[in-house]
Formats: C-alpha cells, structure tokens, sequence
C-alpha cells in the first residue's frame, strides 16, 4: 500500500474517543487498515493452527488476516462485554481467505480461563502450532499516586500475568519448529511517563520473552516478540483524550501513527520457518520512534 495512502488515513483522524477498553473497532472513523491489499500470502503457514489473544480487533485482527493469507486456521480470543461485532467481522476475514476460523470470548487474566482456552482451540483444530500473546489493556495516569492498587493488578493480570498464563497451557501442547509471538511495545524501551503500569507490564514482557526463549531452545520452541509503536487501534480512542488521538503517532520520525496491516508481516515472518534462526529477539514496528527518540 502506498506510503501516502497511509499518510492521507492519518490526516483524516480527528479527536474520537471510546468510554470503554479494549474499544470497539466498528465505531472508528476512519477504520483501521488491517488487511494490505498488496499483501499476498504464499503458504508460509499452511497447516498450521494459530490462537491469536486480542485477535477481535486492531493488530491482532490484522495478525489473524495475514495468518489466514498464509493458509493458517485462525482461532481468536478476546474481551468484550457487549456485541461481538468486531469478532464476528475477523471470523468472517479469516474463512473468506480459506481459513477455519474460531471466536473464543474469555478473560484471560485467570489461569484457569487460559487453560480452557487452549484445551478448546486444540480440540477443535486438532493442536496448536502458533500462539500469539497480544491481549492488553492501558489506563494513563499523570502522577504514581493516581495508579490504585486495584489498577495496577489489572493491568499486570491482563498485560502480563494473562501472557504468563497462556504460554504455560500452550507449552503442553507444542513442540519441536512452533512459535510464540509476544506482543510488546515501544514504551517497554522508550518509557512513558503517563503509562507507568503499562510501560512496566511491556518491560516484563520484554525480559520474559528473552528467558523462555532461552529456557525452550533445546526444544526447537522459537519465542520473539513484536513492539509496536504508535498504532491505530481502538486501545487509543478508549484510552486517551480527544487531543492526544488527534496527535497520536506526530512526534516519530515519519511523522504519522501506524497502521495495524503494517505490524502483521512482522508476525508472519516470526511465525513462520523464514525465521528460524531467530529467538528471543525483538522487532520493532515503530516508524523508528525507538532508534528517534
């Protein structure tokens, strides 16, 4: 897709904002792009089964298009007390590129949920091959005294404790060449003064990613992990105020937000054997906010 399409996308985002996490895909104006429609899949993930957390929507939604693309069943978890209408609109993506698709709404801040996750999707598709942990929440606060006890343990139940707990009931059923992809982010690196809980729960992510890859090397288990950058998803309408998703994503070196189809080939490519070599890295997919800042 042409960089000035992404550009003209950008200049038409004005100050929305949602009054509930993780946000609602639907009510974004204009929608996120999700599917590149210069992306053409070339079987890299044929037969292989992948559970995508925080797949309804945003970057998981795009990850779920191009894992379909590449000829993978695509199952998805997510949180969302009202319609499923962003679920519903990703199964219907996943199976109208070929792929068997499955919706799973479930909290996976309890490992018990996380257990019954897994279980289901591996009964269904027959097992589990790719997990991706991109499930997570934020709730900005301008001063460490305003983060409550009962904000900062669900931050860390959904961000990192849920991540925990996947990888642990996905490990049973995995083996020799599958792939865990981690979500992170650029405030694990670069901080965030308003995001304290979050950056830290992102900065877990980071350091577990490293020590499990390492801990299921011998296993020929490969585990990396992506950070995004400013990104248009509906965690930002239904985290910041009206000013701040105006300027979102201004201030990196491109000078623009991302876009979720923008982030979803790094995800085919650490699924995928193209990147065998490779564990217990990170990409980054920031519009070099990292190497900018």
């Amino acid at each position: 897709m042409p960089k000035d399409k992404y550009e003209k996308i950008d200049n038409q985002v004005s100050g929305q904002t949602q009054d509930q996490q993780p946000g609602v895909e639907a009510e974004m104006d204009p929608a996120p792009i999700y599917d590149d429609e210069n992306y053409t899949g070339s079987g890299k993930l044929t037969g292989k089964n992948a559970l995508i957390t925080g797949g309804d929507s945003g970057i998981g939604r795009a990850v779920a298009v191009a894992f379909a693309k590449e000829g993978a069943n695509v199952a998805i978890a997510y949180l969302d007390e009202q319609e499923d209408i962003d679920a519903d609109k990703t199964v219907k993506l996943i199976e109208g590129y070929g792929g068997k698709a499955l919706k799973i709404r479930i909290d996976i801040s309890e490992e018990k949920h996380c257990e019954q996750l897994v279980d289901k999707v591996v009964n269904e598709f027959g097992g589990l091959n790719i997990l991706v942990n991109n499930a997570g929440k934020q709730f900005p606060q301008k001063d460490i005294s305003l983060i409550s006890a009962d904000q900062l343990r669900e931050t860390f139940d959904t961000n990192f404790f849920g991540l925990f707990y996947m990888t642990k009931a996905a490990l049973n059923h995995m083996t020799d060449g599958d792939t865990i992809i981690n979500t992170s982010s650029i405030t694990a690196y670069n901080g965030s003064k308003e995001l304290l809980d979050y950056s830290a729960t992102k900065g877990a992510i980071t350091s577990f990613t490293r020590s499990i890859a390492l801990n299921l090397a011998e296993k020929g288990i490969r585990v990396n992990a992506v950070a995004p950058g400013p990104i248009w998803t509906p965690l930002i309408p239904a985290t910041f105020d009206a000013k701040k998703v105006k300027e979102h994503g201004a201030n990196t070196p491109v000078k623009r937000r991302g876009q979720p189809a923008e982030n979803a080939p790094a995800y085919v490519f650490l699924a995928s054997s193209d990147s065998s070599y490779m564990t217990g890295q990170t990409i980054h997919v920031d519009g070099g906010d990292f190497v900018g800042s």
